[in-house]
């Protein structure tokens, strides 16, 4: 995906999430650490300039929750959550970059459960790239690039990585999730 895709694919993020709710403040975004977060807020920045409202917005690491914690050989880089809201009977919207498994989502499932009881839970994702093990599946997403095991999407976002683009390269080794 070019800039450009990736800035017409916010933009039609920002008025899908809308789409449901009479209020653009209702739903609340939570963009999961690190690239979703960037994502959110850049779908958060469109709601606001083209409604005037703003949705309340959190962020959320995962790294304890993920059920290959313990076996990772590396010590985990923990980063931060913030929501600074109640979860209690919202309707929430989790913001991530790539779907591959599904275990990043149950986790971030798992852990939005223990900040309070949602109403809902929707997904969002740039690139679902295949490959399940679990079932779970997005409400919105960008593009689907069916993936080969040897292969790995990258999304890129200017804040991090100086452009706004996808994507997908040959790697060698296992998988990162």
């Amino acid at each position: 995906m070019t800039e450009e895709d990736v800035k017409r694919t916010y933009l039609r993020f920002a008025h899908q999430f809308l789409e449901p709710y009479d209020d653009p403040a209702h739903p609340a975004i939570i963009g999961m650490q690190t690239r979703g977060v960037y994502m959110g807020r850049k779908i958060l920045n469109i709601i606001k300039k083209e409604t005037g409202a703003e949705p309340d917005f959190g962020v959320l690491d995962v790294t304890f929750y993920r059920d290959d914690f313990r076996s990772k050989l590396k010590m985990p880089e923990v980063k931060v959550t913030e929501i600074p809201f109640d979860l209690y009977n919202r309707d929430v919207i989790l913001v991530d970059d790539v779907l591959y498994t599904g275990r990043t989502v149950r986790s971030a499932m798992d852990a939005l459960m223990d900040y309070g009881r949602p109403r809902s839970i929707r997904f969002c994702c740039m690139v679902d790239r295949g490959h399940r093990e679990l079932p779970v599946s997005a409400d919105y997403v960008g593009m689907t690039v069916p993936t080969h095991e040897d292969e790995e999407v990258r999304v890129k976002v200017k804040e991090l990585d100086g452009e706004d683009a996808v994507y997908v390269v040959k790697v060698d080794g296992g998988r990162d999730e």
